[in-house]
């Protein structure tokens, strides 16, 4: 089978705050009305609502060589999935500031742009609507064992902002500026959530 456009789906809610995230560099951006949103962007060795399980060694990689372009500042995405690999310039909504391997997850900053497309993603995320994060790039498949497996010859292409999740626990969070804000979530909250989760499966 050649290679295939696959798309993949995250969702993005408006929520809980990860302001312990944030560079002071992006503190400033916020503070001066300017969005970055923060989490889950992918998953490894993890059958996704589409079927597909992306190999650890794969997403791994994928993710060493999108950074190359992170730090470049030529990773943009589109509001909602073209059906090509090309990243159309002028509908652009946002640029992925930073990504890393977390365990399974591939997770990763975004800092939405005031271009139109950017504009109508601000006004979606103020308004609290559930916006996915979603995986676009370039590879075959196989079948193994009733399971779809991404190929190593899968290529990243970008993230887009879409409407339509497909991965369960998969979230992205809007980055506030007021640190007094009860939503936010400092690493004491963290700490307290994963020991009741323990305490809880005991």
């Amino acid at each position: 089978m050649g290679k295939v456009l696959l798309r993949e789906y995250y969702e993005l809610c408006e929520g809980g705050v990860c302001q312990d995230l944030l560079t002071e560099d992006e503190k400033r951006f916020v503070a001066g009305g300017g969005m970055i949103l923060s989490g889950i962007m992918q998953k490894a060795d993890t059958q996704n609502g589409n079927g597909r399980v992306y190999p650890m060694e794969v997403l791994t990689r994928e993710v060493k060589n999108y950074s190359k372009l992170v730090k470049e500042r030529r990773a943009l995405g589109e509001l909602d999935h073209p059906e090509d690999s090309v990243i159309n310039l002028t509908k652009a909504s946002h640029m992925v500031t930073a990504i890393w391997m977390e365990g399974k997850d591939v997770k990763g900053k975004i800092q939405v742009l005031n271009t139109p497309a950017g504009q109508v993603l601000q006004e979606l995320v103020k308004a609290n609507v559930n916006v996915g994060i979603s995986s676009r790039g370039m590879g075959s498949v196989s079948e193994n064992q009733g399971g779809t497996i991404v190929e190593d010859d899968f290529q990243l292409i970008c993230f887009d902002m879409v409407s339509e999740p497909s991965t369960p626990g998969a979230f992205m969070v809007k980055e506030a500026k007021d640190l007094n804000s009860p939503n936010i979530f400092t690493k004491a909250d963290r700490i307290n959530r994963l020991l009741n989760e323990v305490l809880e499966n005991e």
